[in-house]
């Protein structure tokens, strides 16, 4: 099978090429693609070097599926010139996930409602996908009504210019360093702590809040879920992690909550209080599930429910969800 990646040469990009190699995908051909800038520079895969090439290119090379990771603006364009040539786009920008007529895929939640009809496959944001990985099966069966959630959101999630600048300020900190470094943030992200991430809306809230009250309320098919979030940048790699506050309509007991997260398919349960036993991002890197611990019942209200939930926000985030998306399209004959 042909398959395109564009923007190839980033970090999620790099990742997709590792997480397609890592799970076997049935590429036969593989056709990089990223800026114009790019082009005929080698990226690897399997072993074996292959060429950047451009958007024009990879469209008349007709790949089954192309796995997009190179913005929203980028999206917005090539996305439908390669659907009219009847290849399918799995884009992991923001550019279409809240569409009408476009998809948002989590596969543990969603992938039920694709079709051979839809062209255009929206990616949704990182902290978001693990969210509802974990809180699915709970939905199921508890009925949600109210979710708070607080995110501790590594610097990958902002990308290669981020990761520069904290190893820039540690390197200064630590070596008296004087080396030039980016500025990915306004302020120093290393001993610091940034309760933005992306733009602030009208509303107060910042664009990433906002992504993660209206993608959940769309993949899991319910707009009667209230959701509130507070989206947080701190220096660490390796993942995200979040402070879930979840009200159910009916009543739980811890075992049946552990019972149902042990058997969710992505999710594994970390949670031995006793031995200090939690999700933390440095076990979760370079992993492709989402790890919850910290279960207990919050006793200010009735059915209510905290969790720590983490994950590796390039891979199962981004990456290893766009891959996720292309073998269940495969499996289900839907290119």
């Amino acid at each position: 099978m042909k398959v395109a990646v564009v923007g190839a040469t980033g970090l999620v990009g790099t990742k997709m090429l590792q997480v397609l190699a890592e799970r076997n995908f049935p590429v036969t051909e593989l056709l990089p693609v990223a800026s114009e800038r790019s082009v005929g520079k080698e990226v690897e895969y399997r072993g074996k070097q292959y060429k950047i090439i451009s958007m024009t290119d990879a469209i008349a090379a007709k790949p089954a599926v192309a796995i997009f990771s190179a913005g929203g603006s980028t999206s917005l364009e090539w996305a439908p010139k390669f659907a009219e040539a009847g290849i399918t786009v799995i884009d992991n920008s923001s550019a279409w996930r809240m569409d009408p007529t476009k998809k948002l895929i989590v596969p543990e939640v969603n992938a039920d409602a694709l079709g051979k009809e839809d062209k255009i496959i929206a990616n949704p944001n990182c902290s978001t996908i693990q969210m509802v990985v974990a809180l699915n099966p709970l939905h199921k069966k508890y009925n949600i009504k109210r979710i708070v959630v607080s995110t501790y959101q590594s610097v990958t999630g902002t990308g290669k210019k981020a990761v520069d600048q904290l190893m820039g300020e540690r390197a200064k900190a630590e070596k008296g360093s004087n080396g030039e470094y980016p500025m990915a943030y306004k302020y120093p992200i290393d001993l610091n702590v940034i309760p933005q991430i992306d733009v602030f809306l009208e509303n107060g809230y910042t664009k990433e809040e906002m992504k993660m009250v209206n993608e959940t309320k769309k993949i899991m098919r319910d707009d009667t879920i209230r959701v509130t979030a507070t989206t947080v940048r701190i220096p660490v790699m390796g993942g995200h992690s979040e402070s879930v506050n979840v009200e159910f309509a009916d009543d739980y007991t811890l075992t049946d909550v552990r019972n149902l997260l042990s058997s969710a398919p992505g999710v594994v349960v970390v949670d031995e209080p006793a031995t200090q036993q939690y999700p933390m991002p440095m076990d979760a890197h370079d992993r492709d599930e989402v790890f919850v611990g910290r279960l207990r019942r919050d006793d200010t209200q009735p059915n209510t429910l905290n969790l720590w939930v983490v994950s590796d926000n390039l891979r199962k985030g981004a990456a290893t969800n766009a891959v996720q998306i292309a073998e269940y399209l495969v499996s289900k004959n839907l290119l």
